[in-house]
């Protein structure tokens, strides 16, 4: 499935949640992340990060079952485009 997340943490986290992201998702910007996951991948992301997570702390997650039904547009400088593979 595809899956975008964005996640608002307290300074003290942000760096756990950055690396647990990155270790399952392509990073898009500041706190902002895509990409095709499998439901067991999804689950164990979602573990991960409750245990990274405190009070105060959030986590979203837009899940699809394509990234071909999602249009995305970009206004502006892209922070991030996992587009340009080789």
């Amino acid at each position: 499935m595809y899956v975008i997340l964005v996640y608002d943490m307290n300074t003290k986290r942000v760096g756990k949640m950055l690396k647990l992201c990155r270790k399952y998702l392509n990073w898009i910007q500041n706190s902002v992340f895509e990409g095709e996951l499998t439901k067991v991948q999804l689950e164990n992301l979602k573990a991960e990060a409750k245990e990274i997570m405190k009070e105060g702390d959030s986590l979203i997650l837009f899940k699809n079952r394509e990234q071909y039904w999602l249009q995305k547009e970009v206004i502006g400088e892209e922070k991030s485009s996992i587009d340009n593979f080789l």
